[in-house]
């Protein structure tokens, strides 16, 4: 008994590993050009005639502003759930709308797409384009961006990033990948096919990150649309062509830091009081009409400076320049010429008083006293040269 035991439980591991991916085989229609994996047949009632044995149902709540649009669009969406067999439900007093199954749905998946579009009503969307979600090659996307990021301030500069200059940014994006687009507070609406959905995802999520701009998303995507246009490329990879942006690094501020005093285990000194102070200096001890009077002296004596400064700054202004003498040896000179020009203008004054009394007498004798003025010129110059 123990044996078979034994060798049943060593034969499972081997059965295990013998029949494991035993469903991965290649199958016929995996290499067939003409099958496309991405098309979503259109839903037939004949394949579920018997209906859904359980009643599935879904409720969300709306914010109250969107109430009074709600109460005038529910007709709509009312007869669009009608025709696939979904029933739906307003309620005002909770706030909610809810969804469940009736024995005429026959789609299985249909609960799950109305369930999709009472969250997009309850997020803004318009009701004619929410219940376009309701065929079968349109999907939904709600992108919480939300908790992305903590600071606020940057989370709407990039919020705003994302619609651009009058929702052109938006409007860009909706074109390349052919889906839907609202933001609406912490998330962001889509409607459209598989792929475009995966394209907005990496685009709004990129741009709240801060890792891609949108416009650099919408460069790529045109590019991707041109090289979709050639079938010689179609089965090629496409990173050759594509343009590869860098980050660049803005400067910022240097944070200083503050340089590490060495470790003591005792605390620092504490600093002196107010009243430690003032029993140092003695203030403590002095009755208030004597510490009024010495404020009021220390207070006239700051005083005094000041207007001592004051007076010296306003009497500046009337100081003389000192005047720059020259060196030694031009003052030499100059007192040397100066010398010698006193000395021949006494000599020439001298000689007018000669010449006066002479004229006076009438006794006038011009060469005699052309003579005597050069005779007597020297002789100037030698007592002029003894008296320096």
């Amino acid at each position: 008994m123990d044996t078979e035991v034994g060798g049943g439980e060593s034969s499972n591991p081997k059965k295990q590993r013998k029949h494991k991916g035993k469903h991965d085989k290649p199958k016929p229609w995996d290499e067939d050009p003409n099958v496309d994996r991405w098309k979503v047949e259109k839903f037939d009632p004949s394949w579920n005639e018997g209906g859904m044995l359980e009643v599935s149902s879904f409720s969300t709540l709306f914010p109250q502003y969107r109430e009074k649009y709600l109460q005038e669009v529910w007709p709509m969406v009312k007869t669009a759930l009608k025709e696939f067999g979904v029933a739906c439900e307003l309620n005002l007093v909770e706030g909610s709308m809810t969804v469940s199954t009736t024995r005429q749905t026959k789609d299985p998946y249909i609960i799950v797409k109305a369930r999709d579009l009472i969250k997009l009503l309850s997020r803004s969307v318009p009701a004619p384009q929410a219940i376009k979600l309701l065929n079968d090659d349109m999907q939904c996307d709600i992108i919480k961006i939300g908790n992305l990021i903590r600071n606020k301030e940057r989370f709407v500069k990039r919020r705003e990033r994302l619609l651009g200059p009058n929702l052109s940014t938006l409007k860009a994006i909706e074109i390349l990948t052919g889906c839907y687009i609202l933001v609406q507070g912490n998330t962001v609406a889509a409607m459209g096919s598989f792929k475009g959905l995966k394209q907005v995802r990496r685009v709004v999520e990129d741009c709240i990150k801060n890792v891609l701009h949108p416009v650099y998303h919408i460069k790529i995507l045109l590019m991707k649309r041109e090289l979709a246009k050639n079938p010689a490329l179609a089965n090629e990879n496409w990173d050759r062509f594509l343009p590869k942006f860098k980050k660049k690094n803005v400067q910022q501020k240097k944070v200083k830091t503050k340089e590490k005093k060495p470790y003591t285990p005792f605390p620092p000194p504490q600093p002196p009081s107010q009243m430690d102070l003032q029993l140092e200096s003695g203030e403590y001890f002095l009755s208030e009409k004597k510490k009024s009077e010495r404020k009021w002296r220390e207070k006239m004596e700051k005083q005094a400076e000041k207007t001592a400064e004051k007076k010296k700054k306003r009497e500046a202004a009337f100081v003389p320049p000192k005047e720059n003498n020259g060196t030694n040896e031009v003052g030499s000179s100059n007192a040397n010429e100066n010398s010698e020009v006193a000395a021949m203008a006494k000599s020439l004054k001298r000689k007018v008083k000669e010449f006066r009394n002479n004229q006076a007498d009438g006794d006038v004798r011009a060469e005699s006293y052309i003579a005597n003025a050069d005779q007597a010129r020297p002789k100037k110059e030698k007592l002029s040269s003894k008296s320096d």
